[in-house]
């Protein structure tokens, strides 16, 4: 699948031209995640110069990344976006040079487009800026690790801003897996008795709910479960395969202990790297990538709707770990319950927030 980034980057000078800096950073477009940060005291340059070396920094940090991601570039420099985007000549002899070197590098990304937004949108690039100006007016070099974060303003979250599209995220009923707490994936289980009480329970509390849609995994428990929140509301559904929970290959049907017991390096293996997979199963970094995949879909198809999201542990535990910017170690610190709702906002800037976890009061 290829990635999408998000570069947000400005400069400035104290003088124009004066002691100047600028400061950029690439961001998951799907999570909000900041993945590299960057910035650089300039010296004596104008505010012009500051803002094209902060464009180059954030590019070259996107390409570090991954060469191959499609790119939007933001900026509130009406300038720079509109020479980038080939919409104004570029006259000046000192934006030549710079600007070129800039096309060079958006040429080894997949695609880069560019987007002019308001200074209030650019706040965390701009506060990077303004730190890197501060030293230049020193004569000091700066770095990122030197600045402490400010209230409101910390790495990968900035202020949301326009509607958002809002998951509730319902995991399936109780099924006899379950119970015993045994691995559960890509086996069709269905719910019992109880687990088809808990999801009458889940429906009735979601009646009164204003759904656009209900997205299901493909799997029995998830779409029988998903059937009584037809049946209350009356909303459309769609089965969405990215939505399924691990395969847990070897493993399924088996509790901790047992595969502790007949496989413990590859259980310890297991928990210690996403990217190992149980035996003929399923990696947490690959379900990690259908998962990121279905989202995006889904905020395509339900653009600042409001989705019920019908998923298993894993899946649900990976949107919420993205909202937060989380490790994959988060997984493992999480307690979700069968038929718990969860609920994350996606904003188009960017930014998740993540409303509810593991709410169960409708059990009780």
């Amino acid at each position: 699948m290829t990635r999408k980034f998000i570069i947000e980057a400005d400069g400035g000078s104290r003088g124009n031209p004066g002691p100047a800096g600028y400061g950029a950073l690439v961001r998951d477009a799907l999570t909000g995640e900041v993945l590299a940060e960057v910035a650089e005291a300039i010296g004596t340059a104008t505010n012009n110069v500051a803002e094209y070396r902060g464009l180059i920094a954030g590019l070259r940090a996107a390409a570090d990344l991954d060469p191959t991601a499609r790119v939007e570039a933001r900026m509130d420099s009406k300038l720079v976006v509109e020479q980038m985007s080939g919409r104004w000549k570029i006259k000046h002899p000192d934006m030549i040079p710079l600007a070129l070197q800039a096309r060079e590098l958006a040429s080894v990304l997949g695609t880069v487009t560019y987007t002019w937004i308001p200074r209030e949108r650019n706040a965390h690039a701009d506060r990077l800026a303004n730190a890197a100006m501060d030293a230049a007016a020193r004569g000091e070099e700066w770095s990122r690790e030197e600045e402490p974060d400010e209230e409101g303003d910390k790495p990968g979250w900035s202020a949301p801003s326009g509607s958002p599209t809002r998951t509730l995220l319902l995991r399936h009923g109780e099924t006899p897996l379950s119970i015993d707490k045994r691995f559960a994936g890509a086996g069709d289980i269905p719910l019992t008795d109880h687990g088809l009480v808990q999801a009458k329970a889940a429906a009735l509390a979601l009646k009164e709910r204003e759904l656009d849609a209900i997205v299901t995994s493909p799997l029995r428990r998830c779409r029988d479960t998903a059937a009584e929140v037809v049946a209350a509301t009356g909303a459309d559904i769609r089965v969405e395969e990215g939505f399924r929970e691990t395969d847990f290959g070897d493993w399924e049907g088996l509790t901790f202990l047992e595969v502790g017991q007949r496989w413990p390096a590859e259980l310890r293996a297991w928990l210690a790297d996403p990217n190992v997979a149980p035996p003929n199963g399923e990696s947490f970094t690959a379900v990690s990538r259908r998962v990121r995949t279905a989202l995006d879909k889904l905020k395509v198809r339900y653009r600042h709707q409001t989705v019920l999201v019908v998923s298993h542990v894993t899946p649900i535990k990976l949107l919420v770990k993205d909202a937060l910017g989380a490790p994959m170690s988060s997984l493992y610190r999480m307690r979700l319950d069968v038929a718990a709702l969860s609920s994350i906002d996606w904003y188009d800037d960017g930014p998740a927030t993540l409303r509810s976890f593991n709410d169960t009061h409708h059990l009780r």
